[in-house]
């Protein structure tokens, strides 16, 4: 079942199952009292480790291998997944909430516009009109905390989006010899070493309080899985449509606080989440009614020719022992 479906909804499976696992990423953030270096060096050093040991149960000595094959994206991923996750968590301390997600939301704009100057990365017209709508809809969850806060805050949450467009656009052009896409996820540890030096250095590698633990131990549980999923998602689609599915975080993050530490969100946000929600579905289910009508017509199953691509892609057998996977 999963080999006959189209890449394009492979990769939306994928990046959503990684969103619905990162949504407690807000709420963890919100939750642990302990300062923003040393939140990011017990960030790093957990979800590096769980990452690493992830990358060398799959490729064991051919590590250093896949690492060098991921091209560009071995230094741009990395530094853009450490500067994300900095700039995320310092604009917290600086402004409102609602700017830092006004600014994420940019990210599938910004990816897009990468992917077409950068890596000619064509999106359909379908594709810039969602992005549209949902950057919109996003907008309307926060815009009851916009302009709270300071220009600096708001100055370190524009690097969120572009740092987020950064990795997923890169990672999604990493093309090589494959119909899918180069296998990024396993630079993702030294993503997490970038993010660690940093806060080592001004003082982060220390014990968090004992409250703490137990949160740290979750989000050590959860989001390793999240964005292991998320970074392959990029091997099925463009970063801007990795980037737009990340907008669901928005809304599932939202749900998870209000429902957790009791914040009710505002009526625009609710109508901002119906507006995502409505129109990714809708998007879904148009690309699905065209699948099967150019199948009706006759068209190739390009879920088979594809898979068949895929096994007879690498020399080595580097695929047909991807596809026992």
């Amino acid at each position: 079942m999963w080999k006959r479906l189209p890449f394009r909804l492979r990769g939306y499976l994928i990046t959503m199952t990684g969103v619905l696992l990162l949504s407690p990423d807000a709420l963890l953030v919100k939750e642990t009292g302990v300062s923003p270096q040393t939140f990011l060096f017990w960030r790093g050093l957990l979800l590096g480790s769980v990452l690493l040991m992830i990358a060398l149960a799959r490729y064991g000595r051919r590590l250093p291998e896949a690492i060098r094959a991921c091209g560009p994206a071995a230094w741009w991923c990395p530094l853009a997944f450490a500067a994300s996750g900095w700039a995320f968590v310092v604009a917290n301390r600086f402004t409102s909430a609602g700017n830092v997600l006004v600014m994420m939301n940019l990210a599938p704009l910004v990816a897009g516009l990468i992917g077409l100057v950068f890596f000619r990365q064509r999106l359909r017209r379908q594709t810039w009109v969602v992005i549209a709508i949902c950057v919109g809809g996003a907008s309307l969850m926060a815009a009851g905390e916009v302009g709270q806060g300071s220009l600096l805050g708001l100055g370190v949450a524009l690097f969120v989006p572009i740092s987020i467009a950064i990795n997923t656009t890169v990672a999604s052009a990493q093309k090589g010899e494959r119909r899918r896409g180069i296998d990024t996820t396993v630079i993702l540890p030294l993503g997490c070493l970038a993010m660690l030096l940093p806060a080592v250095l001004v003082g982060g590698a220390s014990l968090p309080p004992a409250e703490d633990v137990p949160l740290l131990a979750i989000m050590a549980l959860f989001l390793p899985a999240a964005y292991f999923l998320i970074q392959t998602g990029t091997r099925y689609l463009p970063g801007a449509e990795v980037s737009l599915v990340l907008l669901l975080e928005t809304l599932l993050g939202s749900l998870l606080v209000w429902w957790w530490v009791g914040e009710v969100p505002t009526d625009l946000a609710l109508i901002g989440g119906g507006i995502i929600v409505v129109t990714m579905m809708t998007s879904s289910l148009r690309d699905l009614h065209r699948q099967r009508r150019k199948a009706a017509e006759g068209a190739p199953d390009i879920g088979r020719i594809q898979q068949r691509a895929l096994e007879d892609e690498a020399p080595g057998g580097e695929a047909a022992e991807g596809s026992r996977r």
